[in-house]
C-alpha cells in the first residue's frame, strides 16, 4: 500500500502549510518568516533567519527599498508614456506622407494616362491624315490615268471602225459612184494618221510610304520618368564654411549631402530642398540652391547686412541634421573710403559668380539693403507722378498705402511673391510661405484668400506667380509642384498644366489671345499653353546668350502681343516674339540708371513703357519701348527691400510686392 499518498481532501499538517497563502511580505528562502530587510547587492528581501548569509552586504528597510522600487518603475513607466505623444505625431506624419505619396501616385497616374490618350488621339489622326493623303494622291493619279486610258480607247475604236469601213469600200468595184465616199473616208484616214495620241504615260504608279519609326520607337521606350529619391532629412547633413558664417555682400555656400535612411549617400538628384537666412524677427535673405543630380547640392546666399542669422536647410519640409544652424555675419574690414565705379563692378561681378542653374525652391538672392548704399555710387532722381517727370521730392514719395505685416493671418505674408490686377478693380498676391494666394481690392481692403498646403491637385507648395485671364480664372505658378494651377474667381479649383514638362515655374502671365505664359526658372525657359494645358510653343535655356536666360522670373505681354522676361542673373529684361525670336534686349549689371542688380517683376503701361523691379538694388525703373530709361518710381520715403511681382492696377497705379517688408505697396503712376 502506498501509505504515504494523500487524497484531494486531505486534512495533513503539510499540505495545509503548501496550500496556506503567504503573507505579503513572507520570506521567500524561509517559510512562515516575515522579512524587513533588503538586500542591495543580491536585491533580495531578508528575514532573521537570513541575516548570516547576507551579514557583510549593505542592507535598508524593505519599505524603503520597496518604496524606491515602485519609485523607479513609475519613472520608467513616465519615460515610456512620454515616448507616446511623438510616437503618435510620427504615425500621424508617416502617414501624412503615405497618404500624399499615394495621392501623388493617382495624380501621375492620371497623368500618365492623359499624356498616353493624347498621344493616341494624335497618332490616331496622324493615322487619319496619311489615309487621306493616300487617298487623295492615288486618286489624283488614277484620273490621270484613267483620262489617258479613255482617250487611247476612243483612239482605237474609231481606228478600228474606219479601217474596217475602207477595207469593205475597196473589196468593192470602183465606179463613180463610190467616188465621194472613198474621198471621205480617205480624208478621215489621213486624220487619224496625223492625230497626236497619248501613247506615252502621263502619270507614274509610283506610291511609297516612309514611315521614319526608329527615332520615334527610341523615344517612346525613353518617353517619361519616373523622379524621385530616397533621401530622409535625419539623415542628411550639410557642410562649409558657410554654415557658421559669411561676410556682408558676399556670396557664402553650404554644400548639402543626401542620404537615405540607413545612412547611405543617395547619387541621383531632384530632392525637394529648400533653405532660408532669417532673424528671430522674420526671413531675411533666401538664397539659389544647385542640384548637381548626384545627391549633392549646394546652396550658395548673400546676406546684405551682419548680425546674428540662422540658417535653415529642410528636406522635404523638414530640418536636416544641426538645422538650424547659428550663423554669424560680419564685415570684411570696416574701412570708410569711397568707392570708386571700378570697384563697384568688381563687386557686383563678384556677387554675380553665383551658380545660377535655379532655385529648389524660388528663392533668390537678396543685394544690398536700401540703407546700404555704397558710398560713389549716384543715384539718378525718383519721379513724381507719370514716369516723364523728372523732379524729386525728397520728403515724400508717390505710395499711396502700404498693406501687411510678416505672419500667417489675414493681410499678413511671409515671403510674398507674385502679384496681379484684375479688370474688376482687384489686387491678388501670392504668398509664397504661406502657401495661399491672397486678394484686395485697389483701395487696399481685404476681400478672401484661398490655399491649402499640400502636393495634390487644388493644393499649392509655394505659389509664386499669380495672373488673371480674361475668363476671370486665377492662373498660380506652383514652384514646388512643378506644375501651374487654374482656379475660379471664387478661388475652386479647376485644372492643372505643364505637369511634367515644368521644372520650376516662378511667373506667370497671359498673351492677347488668351494663352498661358510661364516663365520656368529653373529650366531657364518661357512655355506657352493654351488653358486646356496643351503646349503651343516654348523657347530659352540656360545660359548668357541672347536667347537664354539665368534664372527667370517674371514676365509681361505688351499690345503686339510680345513676351518681355526679366533674366535675373543676367541682370537683363529681354523681349521676344510669342515664337521666341529676340526682339529687344536692355540691361546690364550695376546700381546706375538702366542697370539692374537682379530684375524681378515687370509690368506694361498703355503706352507701351515697360516697369521694372529691381531686386538687388531694392527699386522700380521705368524705361521706354525701346528699352532706354525714362525714370524711377519715387519709393524714397518708404524704402522697399528686395521688390518682386509688379503690376498695373485698373486706375493706372503701380502695386509691387515689397517682399523683404513682407507687405504690397501701391504707388502713383500714371495720373
Amino acid at each position: 500500500m502506498e501509505a504515504h499518498q494523500h487524497s484531494p481532501d486531505s486534512s495533513s499538517e503539510e499540505c495545509t502549510v503548501l496550500e496556506a497563502p503567504p503573507g505579503k511580505n513572507s520570506c521567500l528562502q524561509h517559510a512562515g518568516n516575515v522579512a524587513e530587510l533588503y538586500c542591495s547587492a543580491c536585491e533580495c528581501a531578508l528575514c532573521e533567519d537570513c541575516h548570516p548569509e547576507h551579514d557583510d552586504h549593505p542592507k535598508v528597510a524593505l519599505s524603503q527599498a520597496l518604496d524606491q522600487h515602485r519609485s523607479c518603475l513609475q519613472d520608467r513607466l513616465e519615460a515610456v508614456q512620454n515616448r507616446l505623444p511623438p510616437i503618435s505625431d510620427a504615425l500621424s506624419f508617416v502617414k501624412e506622407i503615405l497618404q500624399q505619396l499615394t495621392n501623388l501616385r493617382a495624380s501621375i497616374e492620371e497623368d500618365i494616362e492623359s499624356s498616353f490618350e493624347d498621344l493616341h488621339k494624335q497618332l490616331d489622326v496622324r493615322k487619319s491624315v496619311l489615309l487621306m493623303e493616300l487617298e487623295v494622291t492615288c486618286g489624283l493619279k488614277q484620273k490621270v490615268l484613267q483620262a489617258q486610258i479613255d482617250s487611247l480607247s476612243r483612239g482605237e475604236g474609231d481606228i478600228t471602225a474606219l479601217c474596217s469601213q475602207m477595207e469593205e469600200t475597196l473589196a468593192g468595184e470602183a465606179c463613180v459612184a463610190s467616188l465621194q465616199v472613198e474621198q471621205e473616208l480617205g480624208e478621215r484616214l489621213s486624220g487619224l494618221v496625223h492625230h497626236d495620241f497619248p501613247c506615252q504615260p502621263e502619270e507614274n504608279d509610283q506610291l511609297d510610304l516612309v514611315m521614319e519609326t526608329d527615332g520615334l520607337r527610341k523615344s517612346i521606350h525613353n518617353l517619361g520618368t519616373i523622379v524621385t529619391t530616397s533621401a530622409v532629412a535625419s539623415q542628411s547633413e550639410a557642410m562649409g564654411a558657410g554654415l557658421q558664417q559669411c561676410i556682408v555682400g558676399h556670396p557664402a555656400s553650404v554644400t548639402i549631402v543626401t542620404r537615405d535612411k540607413s545612412g547611405g549617400a543617395c547619387k541621383s538628384g531632384n530632392a525637394i530642398l529648400s533653405a532660408e537666412v532669417f532673424t528671430p524677427d522674420g526671413s531675411i535673405v533666401d538664397g539659389e540652391i544647385v542640384d548637381h543630380k548626384n545627391g549633392t547640392y549646394d546652396f550658395v546666399y548673400m546676406v546684405p547686412k551682419e548680425g546674428n542669422f540662422s540658417l535653415a536647410l529642410r528636406l522635404y519640409d523638414q530640418h536636416i541634421k544641426g538645422s538650424p544652424f547659428k550663423l554669424t555675419v560680419s564685415r570684411a574690414m570696416e574701412v570708410e573710403v569711397e568707392v570708386s565705379p571700378s570697384t563697384t563692378t568688381a563687386t557686383n561681378s563678384a556677387a554675380n559668380a553665383t551658380p545660377s542653374t535655379g532655385s529648389s525652391d524660388g528663392a533668390k538672392r537678396r543685394g544690398k539693403s536700401p540703407g546700404q548704399k555704397k558710398k560713389g555710387s549716384k543715384r539718378a532722381s525718383s519721379a513724381l507722378g507719370t514716369p516723364r517727370r523728372k523732379t524729386q521730392n525728397p520728403i515724400e514719395d508717390d505710395l499711396i498705402f502700404r498693406i501687411g505685416t510678416k505672419g500667417r493671418n489675414k493681410g499678413e505674408f511671409t515671403n510674398l511673391q507674385g502679384v496681379a490686377a484684375s479688370s474688376n478693380g482687384k489686387i491678388l498676391i501670392a504668398d509664397s510661405n504661406n502657401q495661399c494666394v491672397q486678394i484686395f481690392s485697389t483701395e487696399g481692403e481685404f476681400k478672401s484668400r484661398f490655399g491649402v498646403r499640400g502636393r495634390s491637385p487644388g493644393q499649392l507648395q509655394r505659389p509664386t506667380g499669380v495672373a488673371v485671364h480674361p475668363s476671370g480664372d486665377i492662373i498660380i505658378a506652383d514652384y514646388d509642384n512643378k506644375w501651374v494651377s487654374i482656379f475660379s474667381s471664387e478661388g475652386k479649383f479647376k485644372a492643372k498644366l505643364g505637369s511634367g514638362r515644368l521644372m520650376g515655374p516662378k511667373g506667370v502671365s497671359v498673351d492677347q489671345n488668351g494663352h498661358v505664359i510661364v516663365v520656368d526658372n529653373k529650366a531657364c525657359t518661357v512655355f506657352i499653353f493654351q488653358l486646356t494645358g496643351k503646349l503651343i510653343s516654348k523657347f530659352g535655356s540656360r545660359g548668357n546668350g541672347d536667347k537664354q536666360f539665368a534664372g527667370p522670373h517674371f514676365a509681361a505681354v505688351n499690345k503686339n502681343n510680345e513676351i518681355i522676361v526679366t533674366d535675373f542673373h543676367n541682370h537683363s529684361v529681354k523681349v521676344f516674339t510669342p515664337e521666341g525670336e529676340l526682339v529687344l534686349k536692355f540691361g546690364s549689371n550695376g546700381e546706375g540708371n538702366g542697370q539692374f542688380n537682379a530684375p524681378t517683376g515687370v509690368a506694361v503701361d498703355v503706352n507701351g513703357n515697360i516697369i521694372v523691379a529691381d531686386w538687388g538694388n531694392s527699386r522700380i525703373q521705368v524705361f521706354d519701348g525701346s528699352g532706354s530709361f525714362l525714370s524711377y518710381i519715387n519709393t524714397s520715403a518708404d524704402p522697399l527691400y528686395g521688390p518682386q511681382g509688379l503690376a498695373l492696377t485698373s486706375d493706372g497705379h503701380v502695386v509691387v510686392a515689397d517682399s523683404g517688408n513682407h507687405c504690397f505697396k501701391v504707388y502713383r503712376y500714371l495720373q
